[in-house]
């Protein structure tokens, strides 16, 4: 079948068609995206402003339009920690609603989590053992740690690099005081949340996620995007914390300049990492591997697991005799 997923992420509303069937890896076939920053555009009290609001309802709307273009049988609709922590988030909601047809499910932290560490297990395999799986978002940072499809642990903390740069990043560049008030801010938090992930034991591979760890790895020398989602990829701490001395005395637009930033992310790269830094550091890791798949595909993965396998009715199951 062919399902389309509408992700409306802290940074990233996004678009992916997929061609997927039960057993088989679901293979993109299109996409389309525009970056909000919905984590950045919120007013002081944290509302989505009516400007930012009807952007979203406009890119749902073209989103709709392609999705029926490309054939899609099925459309999953999520959105994330910007819209699931604006007061007025239950309002946009409504909007999207009400000018679409598109109901958007709220995902929670927890939830964004054990998604992602689904994905992560399905692309590496059981052969890596425990997992511990890391995802910095615009809003939120999650964690996981297991070994089975869902985690022993799952943990989501307000760390994501959008939320930090609007709250205590905001000098271009930020203030050497800025940024350690950042840095202390962050270890507290994660500090104070790490022990379940501890208790489970040491974990026989570490992942990172999302984009921010993606260009930290291409900024560290990994390889392009454009080389293809099997080239193996790794993120040493060394490496976040020399990125972290490069870019803090960077504007944005200094940043830009970098390969592996992009202009609508570079304002939040500092925040990202020192968020990596922070939880590498605290959780014992000194290196990561970059996994390609992330939340979304976690809820596709998670449809597929819904649908029927067809060649179970055709086999041969041994009787058991009951007495």
């Amino acid at each position: 079948m062919r399902l389309g997923v509408i992700d409306v992420g802290s940074n990233t509303v996004h678009l992916l068609v997929v061609d997927a069937h039960f057993g088989a890896q679901p293979l993109p076939a299109a996409g389309h995206k525009v970056e909000l920053r919905l984590s950045e555009r919120v007013t002081e009290a944290g509302l989505i402003s009516d400007t930012v609001r009807d952007e979203l309802i406009q890119f749902v709307a073209e989103c709709t339009q392609i999705a029926e273009d490309q054939g899609v049988e099925e459309t999953l609709a999520f959105a994330t920690s910007a819209i699931r922590e604006a007061p007025n988030g239950d309002a946009v909601l409504a909007a999207v609603r009400e000018q679409t047809g598109v109901e958007l499910r709220v995902l929670t932290g927890e939830s964004e989590s054990r998604l992602t560490f689904l994905a992560v297990r399905r692309w590496f395999g059981w052969s890596s053992g425990t997992l511990l799986v890391m995802d910095i978002g615009g809003g939120s940072l999650e964690l996981a740690v297991g070994m089975d499809e869902d985690p022993d642990v799952a943990v989501s903390l307000p760390l994501g690099a959008g939320r930090l740069t609007r709250e205590l990043l905001q000098g271009d560049p930020p203030t050497p005081e800025q940024i350690r008030s950042a840095r202390r801010e962050v270890r507290a938090a994660i500090a104070a949340s790490v022990r379940p992930i501890t208790k489970v034991g040491p974990p026989d591979r570490v992942v990172g996620t999302s984009k921010t760890f993606r260009s930290l790895a291409r900024i560290a020398g990994a390889a392009p995007s454009s080389d293809g989602p099997y080239v193996p990829r790794v993120l040493r701490k060394n490496d976040v914390s020399e990125v972290i001395q490069r870019i803090a005395g960077m504007t944005a637009s200094e940043r830009a300049q970098i390969p592996g930033v992009s202009a609508t992310r570079a304002q939040q790269s500092l925040a990202g990492a020192i968020v990596a830094e922070a939880a590498m550091d605290l959780l014992g890791v000194d290196q990561l591997e970059i996994c390609p798949w992330a939340l979304r595909e976690g809820v596709i993965l998670r449809r597929l697991d819904t649908i029927d396998d067809p060649g179970l009715d055709v086999i041969d199951m041994p009787q058991v005799d009951a007495s």
